[in-house]
């Protein structure tokens, strides 16, 4: 093995030296995501190109330089073997890690966007039709409970009416309005 990283030349043994590292530091990275460990664990310097505090578009990231340099590494040796010239081989390494970096900060990107913060938004129950749980007293006398669903989930709110009766368990109802304080106004479906 040594005659053989003996007989290169300096600029594949560059290429074949950054590339054992970043091959190395890819399947550590890769074996740490898969049990369970982040990028944070090991140590991660990420920096996002506009320094919003927000889940942004991050290009330079730990994995996005380990991706990079594996990708510029086998590349760049492929390059070689297939009796490329110096500058070309080092566009072509270039491109092809720059690539990788583009299609994993995007990757990393999209997929912050499918996460849902889970903040429940009241004014997402206007027109949502449930049924009373608790009592709700009439002309707002008495704050009574309703199931609606809301944000794909079903959910237990408080709730008043307007109407002259009491709303009992089991009358099926309609959100007209939410209050400021997230209280929400219905009235009965007939």
């Amino acid at each position: 093995m040594m005659e053989w990283f003996q007989e290169l030349s300096s600029f594949q043994k560059t290429y074949w030296i950054i590339t054992g590292i970043s091959t190395l530091i890819f399947i550590i990275v890769l074996i740490s995501t898969f049990v369970g460990a982040d990028a944070d664990d090991v140590g991660d310097v990420d920096a996002e190109i506009d320094a919003d505090t927000g889940a942004g578009f991050q290009f330079f990231t730990l994995k996005n330089l380990v991706a990079f340099f594996t990708i510029f590494g086998w590349s760049g040796i492929s390059s070689i073997d297939a009796g490329n010239s110096k500058p070309l081989t080092i566009i072509i390494s270039l491109l092809c890690g720059l690539v990788m970096m583009a299609v994993m900060a995007a990757m990393f990107y999209y997929i912050s966007k499918l996460t849902s913060s889970g903040t429940l938004k009241m004014k997402n129950a206007l027109n949502s039709i449930g049924e009373v749980y608790l009592t709700v007293g009439a002309k707002r006398s008495k704050i009574g409970k309703v199931q609606v669903k809301v944000q794909g989930a079903l959910r237990e709110l408080e709730a008043l009416t307007d109407y002259d009766e009491d709303l009992t368990q089991g009358n099926v109802i309609k959100v007209i309005e939410v209050t400021n304080n997230g209280i929400l106004i219905i009235e009965p479906q007939k």
